[in-house]
Formats: C-alpha cells, sequence, structure tokens
C-alpha cells in the first residue's frame, strides 16, 4: 500500500512565508523518498488540503499520515485541520488518514531555540546571560493551554541557559501583547532583551514583531535583539521525524489533559464539548493580494479582509 505524508500548514498573505514552507516540504520529501510527500494549507494559500489529498490519491495512496506544521496546539491543530480531515476521510473511503500530533516542545526545538538565540547573541559586545532578559513572542491563540506552551518553552530556556529572567508576549488575540510587554521589560535591570519569536517561517505576523521591537528601540537604552524563526533546520526536521514515527506507531496523542474541548477550564468553561468544526471555511483557498488596481476586483477582496479582521 503506498503511503503518503501530507504536511498540514496554515498557510500566510506573505508570498515570502509561503515559498519558505513550501522549503520544508522539498526537504521532507527527499527525506522521505518512499513516501509520496505532498501539502496543503488551511487558508490563504494553494493548494487547499482537499486538492492535495485528491492529488495524492490519484498518485495511489492510501494512507496518509496528516501532520500539522503547528507548533502549539491551539484551535487550529484541535479543530480545524482535524475537522479537513475527517470531512475528507468521508469522501474515500478506501483511504485511511492518520493525524499526527502538533510539532509541540519537544528536545530537538529546545535545541534549536537555543541555537537560534546565540546566533543572535554572536558578533555583539558580550553580555552575560545573568544581564540579559529573554522575552518569548508567541503567535496568540484563545486556547490557554497553547498559550502555557509558550511560558514553558520561556521557563525551560531560561532555566537551560542561564538568562537572569525570562517573560512571554504574544503578537495578538491574547495578553499581554508585545507592545504592552516591551515597556515592562525595559524597566527591567538588564542590558540586554533577547527577543525569540516563536514561529516556523517568516510572515505578517513575525515582521511585525521585528516592526514593534525595532521601533520600542528607539525609545530605550536597553539593547534589543531579534531571533530568526526555526526555518527548515535539521533539528525542526528531527522534530518532525518524531511525529511522524508516533503517528505510524499509533501513539501520536495531544495533550487532552487541559483541553478546554475535554475539560472544564478555568475562564473558559463554555468551551467543554464544543463541536469540532472548523472555523476558516469562509476564507479556505481565498488568495489575497497586496496592491489594489481599478477594475481589478481587489478592492472587494480588500473589503473581506476587513470584514474578516485579517
Amino acid at each position: 500500500m503506498q503511503k503518503g505524508i501530507l504536511i498540514c500548514g496554515h498557510g500566510s498573505r506573505d508570498t515570502e512565508g509561503v515559498a519558505h514552507f513550501k522549503v520544508l516540504v522539498q526537504l521532507l520529501q527527499k527525506r522521505y523518498p518512499s513516501c509520496i510527500v505532498d501539502y496543503g494549507f488551511l487558508e490563504f494559500a494553494h493548494p487547499v488540503y482537499a486538492a492535495a489529498v485528491e492529488r495524492m490519491y490519484q498518485q495511489g495512496v492510501r494512507h496518509i499520515i496528516a501532520l500539522p506544521a503547528i507548533l502549539f496546539a491551539g484551535g487550529h491543530a484541535k479543530n480545524d485541520i482535524p475537522y479537513e480531515m475527517n470531512t475528507l476521510q468521508q469522501q474515500y473511503p478506501d483511504l485511511k488518514i492518520t493525524m499526527a500530533a502538533h510539532l509541540g516542545i519537544t528536545a530537538p526545538l529546545l535545541q534549536l531555540a537555543r541555537g537560534m538565540i546565540e546566533a543572535a547573541e554572536a558578533g555583539r559586545e558580550a553580555v552575560s546571560r545573568r544581564e540579559s532578559c529573554l522575552l518569548l513572542v508567541g503567535r496568540g491563540t484563545n486556547d490557554p493551554d497553547a498559550n502555557s506552551d509558550v511560558a514553558k518553552l520561556a521557563r525551560m530556556l531560561w532555566e537551560g541557559m542561564g538568562f537572569g529572567f525570562a517573560t512571554t508576549a504574544y503578537i495578538g488575540v491574547t495578553a499581554p501583547l508585545l507592545t504592552e510587554a516591551l515597556p515592562i521589560t525595559a524597566c527591567l535591570p538588564f542590558r540586554r532583551v533577547v527577543v525569540l519569536p516563536v514561529f516556523l517561517f517568516t510572515g505578517i505576523l513575525l515582521k511585525r514583531i521585528y516592526e514593534q521591537v525595532a521601533a520600542f528601540q528607539e525609545q530605550t537604552e536597553t539593547e534589543y535583539i531579534c531571533t530568526d524563526p526555526f526555518g527548515s533546520h535539521e533539528l525542526l526536521l528531527q522534530a518532525i521525524d518524531m511525529r511522524i514515527r508516533e503517528a505510524e506507531a499509533g501513539s501520536g496523542h495531544m495533550n487532552c489533559q487541559l483541553c478546554k474541548y475535554r475539560t472544564q477550564i478555568i475562564g473558559v468553561e463554555e468551551e467543554m464539548g464544543k463541536e469540532q468544526i472548523g472555523h476558516h471555511l469562509n476564507v479556505r483557498g481565498i488568495l489575497f493580494e497586496e496592491e489594489e488596481k481599478p477594475g481589478s476586483g481587489k478592492g472587494i477582496m480588500s473589503t473581506v479582509k476587513k470584514v474578516l479582521g485579517i
């Protein structure tokens, strides 16, 4: 039976971010030559998951491991992607789709984060870690379980690398926002703040983080340095290897102990038992353009952006 691996991306309005994602797919295609490795996006880019699954099916694939290229398990990993896979599973009775777990915090990811920090520090004035503050910036979701993983990663890097202090911020959805956290870090007694955006690839949100940090740097004498995103590093590939092996063995499970959909979590009790359904169906496959020209119809897309708040 021909096996396949479907890399489930989120999608981005930034073409550079999509291009970086495709580099990861190409590396995985070389890494798994006996499998058909393909990819799809939840929104903002093509192909959508349905098109990718159909393409794999036409090539004889009858077992797909669907790997969410998602760092932490918020709504995309818990609801949107499983909903899409469950829907597609029903359309192909002789096709088996096995969900792999999201990437999460693993030993390879911790090593990669350390490497990103060390690369950002390299070539700069020597400042001891005890005189440095680490600021992790997550995407931010409405799921406290996913947000807490950013804090856990910060704590492990804080203790493991000997920073004087570490804290977290988010670029959207939840508090504290990066613009709120930056003034706080400037009040702390540290010479340097190392900003680690917890993102796989570049994109609109990552560039927004860099812009906000650069703008704040002009207002303070504290030094702020930013790391690159994780990218398609060998250590990230090793983390993906782990999730694929778990899925193949039938042991790829999410942490459901603190999932707001399975148990009552303080502040979001009403989410328990909520139906698993994708919430990105209205923008699935929609491509967004940066420029608008008269008669191009792009003004309509701009209106859609405003309505959807994106």
